[in-house]
């Protein structure tokens, strides 16, 4: 079994299909398509034919990036997929800050995810300099 990352838009069929094997939900399909359609940068991860990982990066490109829907299927997890889909996604990051260094990278940990995104430099809020994450629903 081959394991490839690839810059591609994952049809929507086959993001709620992950989104819900990693127990996300799913979500109407045209919706998932106009939200993938507006995404900056997308990563599959597949094994042979068959999505098994997947991240991407929404924003502006110049002042506020976010890294969103980091997963993979549960059989992967603990295979470092997620590792490599970050890695790849810090280097696209790298390409955006060539524009404006200072530009913002964000995201939303899972409840007991912290300490893998705090391996790649990214800090819990609230702390001393930032207020808390906040959302609306």
């Amino acid at each position: 079994m081959q394991i490839k990352y690839i810059n591609k838009v994952p049809e929507a069929r086959e993001y709620n299909e992950l989104t819900n094997s990693v127990g996300w939900g799913t979500r109407n399909e045209e919706i998932v398509k106009e939200a993938l359609k507006n995404t900056l940068y997308s990563l599959c991860v597949y094994a042979d034919d068959k999505l098994i990982g997947y991240g991407r990066i929404i924003g502006d490109k110049t002042i506020f990036l976010y890294i969103q829907d980091i997963m993979a299927i549960q059989e992967y997890q603990g295979k470092k997929i997620g590792t490599g889909i970050m890695e790849n996604l810090l280097e696209k990051i790298k390409e955006y800050k060539k524009v404006n260094p200072n530009i913002r990278t964000y995201l939303g940990a899972s409840k007991g995810k912290e300490a893998f995104y705090e391996k790649f430099g990214f800090v819990s809020r609230p702390n001393e300099e930032l207020g808390a994450g906040m959302i609306l629903f």
